[in-house]
């Protein structure tokens, strides 16, 4: 999914050239969240939240937004125990992308649980939470 972590990288790393900016993205960044580590696919923080990106092996800060590649292997862990996670740590969103079913799944914390915000498929162009100031091209993400 690194496609994707460059796509919102640049767009959202770093401000300017019509850039929103606001985020530090990572790809596949150590979580130690209580006494469970996790490494989601993609997290993001918001810069207002984490200022400068600490040179750390691992960050106890929950990220602002995660993103989990749903495989017929890590699906299930991703959906029931890791979400489970994410949601006591207060992230406030997460992104499931089923390459397969070629979906992206858009989740915003609701409470204690997670809300469905919006479902995406193929080659849609969407607008999804929290980057939703602009579009992505959902096709460059299945590309082979």
């Amino acid at each position: 999914m690194s496609a994707l972590g460059m796509v919102l990288g640049s767009l959202h790393g770093l401000p300017g050239q019509g850039r929103p900016g606001g985020w530090w993205i990572l790809d596949e960044p150590e979580l130690h969240l209580g006494d469970d580590v996790l490494v989601p696919d993609l997290a993001g923080w918001r810069r207002a939240r984490m200022p400068e990106l600490p040179d750390v092996p691992f960050f106890a800060q929950a990220p602002d937004w995660i993103c989990e590649v749903l495989s017929p292997s890590t699906g299930r862990i991703d959906r029931q125990r890791k979400l489970r996670i994410y949601a006591r740590e207060r992230v406030g969103h997460a992104w499931l992308v089923d390459p397969e079913q070629q979906t992206l799944e858009v989740l915003g914390l609701d409470g204690e649980g997670w809300r469905i915000l919006a479902v995406h498929a193929e080659d849609e162009q969407v607008r999804a939470a929290p980057f939703d100031t602009v579009e992505l091209e959902l096709a460059a993400l299945w590309a082979r």
